[in-house]
């Protein structure tokens, strides 16, 4: 049972109740909401992560192999971050190699499931690409 005088619990079950007053909630989609975000351009990716403003730094692919790695050995819960840096990567020069390379060292330290899952998600970039073309 739940006790109505706590008052973080009635602040959730209010926030519940709001959450689903707003129409567009059962609508919501992560997939749509990814598409909507899009890619940024290489030269946009090395002036913020790159060697335009840190000269001699780590370059935007270099950069965004690492955020996969990083993200691999979170075990590559998050989709949308998993594709969205394999699309960001992929436009900052990087190539299917790299990113197969990337996800499967961090197989020695997330495990096989974390690796595995990784590539399903970049797997998916891929199709979605080659659909395009």
């Amino acid at each position: 049972m739940s006790d109505p005088t706590n008052p973080f619990e009635a602040m959730m079950r209010q926030a519940q109740e709001m959450a689903k007053s707003f129409p567009a909630m059962d609508a919501f989609s992560p997939k749509v909401f990814e598409a909507m975000m899009g890619t940024m351009p290489k030269d946009m990716m090395e002036m913020m992560f790159g060697n335009t403003i840190n000269e001699g730094g780590l370059d935007a692919r270099t950069r965004l192999l690492l955020t996969l790695a990083g993200l691999t050995m979170q075990g590559a819960q998050n989709d949308v971050a998993v594709r969205q840096t394999v699309r960001h990567a992929l436009e900052a020069g990087a190539t299917k190699q790299h990113i197969t390379e990337t996800i499967g060292q961090m197989s020695v330290f997330a495990g096989v499931p974390a690796m595995s899952r990784a590539l399903e998600l970049a797997g998916q970039v891929w199709d979605e690409k080659e659909e395009k073309e």
